[in-house]
């Protein structure tokens, strides 16, 4: 049997992250979890660059879980830069996001995103959105 796939978490708020794992946890989805905490870690991680340059320790994952509103390089160019490079480009991208504007949902698709999902605000919302990523396998 393989193992459970590798998720990359994208995600710069700690009560997010935290609210994540919890879910994931509660959904008994054995999915390991890695979370990095800005739009250029995720870039070092998915490209295997400087302190994730040993992809045995730091695989590529099979799904990025990736919010939007980060401060430097935000969702939107992390999004446009692994859709962009052909090693990467069929990568599952699902944005995870407190966003509802509606060119934001747009411009998301237009980059390529898998999945554009909104982050509730109740715990129990939360474990519907984490079952559904759990879909994906």
């Amino acid at each position: 049997m393989a193992d459970p796939a590798l998720i990359l978490l994208v995600e710069d708020n700690r009560m997010d992250v935290e609210l994540t794992l919890d879910a994931f946890r509660e959904a008994r989805l054995a999915n390991a979890i890695h979370v990095v905490t800005s739009g250029q870690e995720a870039l070092d991680y998915l490209f295997g660059i400087r302190k994730f340059a040993d992809r045995q320790t730091y695989p590529l994952p099979s799904l990025v879980l990736l919010d939007l509103k980060m401060p430097g390089i935000d969702g939107f160019e992390v999004l446009r830069r692994v859709k962009s490079e052909p090693g990467l480009k069929r990568l599952p991208v699902i944005i995870l996001t407190s966003s509802k504007e509606e060119g934001d949902l747009a411009l998301g698709y237009d980059l390529g995103a898998n999945s554009y999902l909104v982050k509730p605000v109740s715990f129990e919302g939360f474990l519907d959105v984490v079952k559904q990523v759990g879909n994906y396998w």
